[in-house]
């Protein structure tokens, strides 16, 4: 994908994030509207025109994901390249020059990655004793559920030169001994079962059948996994919505798989914008496989002191006027931090003294605002 392809892309993303906002509110206005309806005649109105714009709304979110994975795997595609250029890879320098700031898709390097220290004590609370919990992960969109999965899978085996300067890392105590499997189900790949199964036994690094069914890939897995085994499923709410493959039966022998068959080596950390319950309710799901879900992080805005840690990460220093007005706009939310100090970064490598660069802050974060909603 070229440049000009990808800005046209990200331009048509916060178009569509903005229409999805106001679709999201109304839908919401509708539910509040039936809650307090008691006429019998108004109430089946508003439950039929409630399905009419939950399905606008749906269409909307298909078309922002589809959208999101092709700027995702874009940016795979740049890191893939790099690596056939640069073999070995180098470490990420360490002599305090940090990179400018990330708003166009997750973060994946653990050095990037600023919070989140309840959320991470309690996940991996869960995961560095046997038996494995599992946990769900819930926030609105773009409140960096996806970077969060991803930091869990790299952080503990992330060289400490390739760490910012008092990074925490020892959250397990043998690292070395986990398996993490990250599992994207906005890729087309893994929305069918057989995909999705190969995709699990090859991270396993055990034999793929033929054929790579059900029966065989629980039998696979049921005698061989042996250490402990985190399986991230990020967009879960785009595999009910789309994946007729994977049904409940799918999921409930997954469920089988971790609660009978592995010895407490198995767990599943999920992300959605709504409880697991409450989405594969709304999916037309009934699987106990999202009753297992013990442990859940709902993802709000940062704490002020790892807001603070976020923007002190500039590699030219803010005055502490700046700082303030970027923590009041943006209340402390990761994504629009990231928006706003890359804005007056920018403003300041260019050697601008005016005020311009909190105008185009306040555009660049517009089409986010539903993160300030209470």
């Amino acid at each position: 994908m070229s440049i000009e392809q990808q800005i046209r892309l990200e331009k048509k993303r916060d178009g569509l994030q903005q229409a999805w906002n106001i679709q999201h509110e109304k839908v919401k206005q509708i539910r509040q509207r039936l809650v307090i309806e008691n006429g019998t005649t108004n109430q089946f109105q508003l439950e039929q025109e409630l399905k009419q714009e939950k399905d606008k709304l749906e269409n909307l979110e298909a078309e922002l994901n589809q959208i999101e994975a092709a700027l995702q795997l874009a940016l795979q595609t740049q890191i893939s390249e790099n690596k056939v250029k640069i073999s070995p890879p180098k470490p990420q320098p360490t002599n305090g020059e940090a990179p400018p700031f990330i708003t166009g898709a997750p973060i994946t390097q653990p050095r990037y990655f600023f919070g989140r220290e309840k959320e991470l004590k309690r996940l991996f609370n869960l995961l560095k004793r046997h038996p494995l919990q599992n946990a769900a992960i819930i926030g609105k969109k773009r409140t960096g559920k996806t970077s969060l999965l991803h930091y869990l899978k790299n952080i503990t085996t992330t060289p400490a030169e390739q760490l910012r300067p008092e990074q925490k890392s020892d959250w397990l105590p043998h690292p070395e001994n986990y398996c993490w499997i990250f599992v994207d189900l906005q890729d087309a790949r893994m929305q069918s079962r057989e995909g999705l199964l190969k995709y699990i036994l090859e991270s396993l690094k055990m034999q793929v059948p033929t054929p790579c069914d059900l029966d065989s890939f629980m039998n696979l897995v049921s005698d061989n996994l042996h250490s402990p085994t985190v399986i991230l499923l990020d967009e879960i709410g785009v595999g009910l919505q789309r994946c007729r493959e994977l049904d409940d039966g799918f999921w409930e022998s997954l469920r089988s798989l971790a609660t009978n068959h592995t010895g407490g080596n198995l767990a599943f950390v999920l992300s959605t914008p709504e409880s697991p319950i409450e989405l594969a309710h709304n999916t037309g799901h009934s699987s106990p496989f999202f009753n297992i879900f013990g442990y859940t992080a709902y993802l709000e805005a940062l704490t002020e002191r790892e807001a603070r840690e976020l923007i002190a990460s500039s590699p030219i220093p803010f005055t502490d006027e700046d700082v303030k007005w970027i923590l009041t706009e943006s209340r402390c939310w990761p994504l629009l931090l990231q928006i706003l100090c890359g804005e007056r970064l920018f403003n300041l490598e260019e050697g601008e003294n005016d005020d311009n660069w909190r105008q185009e802050g306040l555009r660049q974060i517009k089409s986010f605002t539903h993160l300030l909603d209470s």
